[in-house]
């Protein structure tokens, strides 16, 4: 990124932004040895995750094939694409960091991204509605809801990219990440309320209750694990919209792309799998819905 970008919004003052260009020397390398271990490294975790993922979805289809396309299923498939896609993008990082267009950079860039928004807001959905069903509250406004708010995510995200492809300057940068900051703020919301409903729901069933212990362990878990990346992804895409130094689109910053991606989606997706391993039983549960 050009430098003259950035001279139009003076940099952050203070401790922080003293901490960052301290920190600055730590992940900035313009080695190729460094910039190909870490991106291929990147590809060989996310495509880990993947092979994972996508295992997971045909040992489920398997078990259960009359239940058609679930809620599972549609969340394991996801899972596979976005790291399939990341692992493609970091694999041929050289070609996707040297595109002359820099609005395909961009996109290639930021498109997982929206999909690990979208992968995981399902998850929250999926607690939403088996938390009103237990309260016996209505559910049909859930789906078209969450429908609604991914597709005004990505509509909001289709005209930035178009903002920025028209001009790609310092303001449409600021928007840009802003905007992918409120989103993943929003998701770390999302985990709090449905997570923290649904798990303190499950606090109040008898202690005697068949599977509450353990369903108390998995929602607690996977509510921590996804509130936490989506809330470090949204402070440090903050800072990167104000600060080059925490820019993360970049080829010369391959430490801190090791940190932030394993951090925020690697490491979160792989523990989320391995809460979630367990098949669905063969007869029908009530905790095991078709997508209607």
């Amino acid at each position: 990124m050009r430098a003259d970008y950035y001279s139009v919004f003076p940099a952050t003052v203070g401790a922080p932004h003293d901490m960052l260009n301290a920190l600055k020397g730590w992940w900035e390398n313009t080695s190729s040895t460094w910039q190909e271990a870490v991106f291929y490294t990147l590809c060989a975790a996310y495509s880990l995750v993947g092979a994972v993922a996508v295992i997971q979805l045909i040992r489920i289809e398997f078990r259960v094939p009359e239940y058609g396309w679930t809620t599972q299923k549609v969340f394991h498939l996801m899972n596979f694409i976005v790291n399939a896609a990341r692992a493609l993008v970091f694999g041929f990082y050289k070609s996707v960091f040297s595109l002359n267009i820099q609005i395909l950079r961009v996109i290639l860039l930021e498109v997982p991204g929206l999909l690990f928004f979208s992968t995981y807001t399902l998850l929250v959905l999926f607690w939403a509605e088996i938390y009103y069903q237990a309260r016996s509250m209505p559910t049909n406004r859930l789906r078209p809801a969450f429908l609604l708010i991914n597709g005004l995510v990505y509509f909001i995200q289709i005209v930035i990219w178009v903002l920025e492809w028209l001009s790609y300057n310092a303001v449409t940068r600021i928007v840009a990440r802003l905007f992918f900051a409120v989103v993943s703020f929003g998701a770390a919301l999302g985990f709090a309320l449905y997570g923290g409903r649904l798990f303190l729901m499950l606090r109040r069933f008898p202690v005697e209750s068949k599977g509450r212990q353990k369903k108390l362990r998995e929602v607690g878990f996977i509510t921590a694990v996804c509130f936490s990346c989506f809330f470090i992804r949204t402070v440090v895409v903050a800072i990167s919209a104000f600060n080059e130094v925490a820019d993360l689109n970049v080829l010369n910053h391959p430490l801190l792309n090791l940190v932030y991606y394993m951090v925020v989606e690697v490491l979160p997706s792989a523990l989320v799998l391995f809460i979630l391993r367990k098949l669905p039983p063969k007869r029908t549960s009530a905790q095991y819905h078709p997508i209607r």
